[in-house]
């Protein structure tokens, strides 16, 4: 093994081991506190002839339906436009987002248009699952990619048809957000007994006393927060001092393996129990190998081609690791590293670790 391979081993088992408290905002969302997701149909106009062709009857139809809203009265099938693409229009609206506010959008074509580059997004409403309109967009459209050529000569950058339009939609109605009245209830982005609990811990040091907490967790995933009546009419600022409170999450010992790219991350809790590993390989070698047989001068033989196999096998020496009690897991690591161990060898260790009950972590492979 390199030592750059060793150092990048090592680097990705020593980060969790940075990792201290945590922000209160960075772990958990406030109920009622979302975002929400917008999603509309509409159509992309200027395209340089990289538009939907006429077997897209969708877009035709499209077009002529807002031309007929403008006066213009035309069939669907008479019509031949290159330069006009139909689109899913997709926006992510913000929590308590006011209207007026402006939002980015990506549009995506969704027939056989074959770039959006150079294009402007028509006025498109946006729906929420709701089905109600909360904004409406109106562009340039911005693909961040090209495509270029012609016949068999083309050069294409990036993905030309999907881009954004930024600040493209305005928002006509209210996000649906509730803000906390009397109690803020707070959900953890990553469920677990220990951090609530700390949580909880952390909001009545703060806010409540042990006569009357302020904070209690209904489960591993949510924590209720009573607001104080001294904020009872300033809840945004509770929030925000709520958001700036310290906890260390706790975390679920560990093992993150992902066997296509051979990466192997593990955490500080991952506990490794007194073992001894000894770790070969063999391998295995069948050839073919082509032997020509020549008749003797004057002889009514013939030329002939014989296929000779060949099998060989070669096996390496064990090579052994002895962890002691209280072995961490960068002693761990540092021992494989040592012994020439590939991120191959480090997976099939860690996995047989794991079976024999001396790495107390969860493995998960991605």
């Amino acid at each position: 093994m390199s030592k750059i391979m060793r150092a990048q081993i090592i680097a990705l088992i020593l980060m969790p081991l940075l990792a201290s408290a945590a922000r209160l905002k960075d772990i958990v969302d406030i109920e009622g506190v979302r975002q929400n997701q917008l999603v509309g149909y509409g159509l992309v106009v200027g395209l340089a002839g990289t538009g939907d062709k006429q077997t897209t009857v969708f877009a035709n139809q499209s077009l002529t339906n807002m031309l007929q809203r403008m006066g213009v009265a035309v069939s669907p099938t008479a019509i031949l436009v290159k330069n006009t693409a139909a689109v899913m229009v997709t926006a992510t609206l913000p929590p308590f987002a006011q209207p007026g506010t402006r939002i980015d959008v990506t549009v995506a074509a969704i027939g056989d248009a074959a770039n959006l580059q150079g294009g402007i997004l028509i006025l498109t409403s946006l729906r929420g699952a709701d089905a109600q309109v909360y904004a409406v967009a109106q562009g340039a459209v911005v693909t961040g990619g090209f495509s270029a050529g012609r016949g068999g000569a083309t050069q294409t950058v990036n993905h030309p048809t999907v881009g954004r339009a930024p600040n493209a939609a305005t928002v006509e109605r209210a996000a649906p957000s509730v803000e906390p009245k009397t109690v803020a209830r707070l959900q953890l982005r990553e469920p677990d007994f220990t951090t609530s609990a700390r949580i909880v811990e952390a909001v009545n040091k703060r806010f409540g006393s042990e006569a009357k907490p302020a904070a209690h967790a209904e489960n591993s995933g949510l924590v209720s927060v009573t607001i104080p009546a001294e904020y009872a009419t300033r809840t945004s600022e509770f929030i925000a001092e709520l958001e700036t409170l310290s906890v260390e999450p706790d975390r679920a010992a560990k093992v993150i393996i992902n066997e296509r790219t051979g990466t192997i991350v593990l955490g500080k809790e991952v506990r490794i129990s007194p073992v001894a590993i000894m770790h070969g390989t063999l391998n295995v070698e069948v050839q073919t190998v082509s032997a020509v047989s020549q008749p003797l001068p004057q002889s009514q033989g013939t030329t002939q081609v014989v296929q000779q196999d060949k099998v060989s096998a070669t096996q390496e020496k064990s090579r052994n690791v002895v962890l002691k009690q209280g072995a961490t897991v960068e002693e761990l690591v540092r021992a494989l590293a040592a012994i020439g161990s590939t991120p191959r060898d480090v997976i099939a260790i860690l996995q047989s670790l794991r079976a024999a009950g001396a790495l107390e972590a969860e493995i998960e492979v991605i």
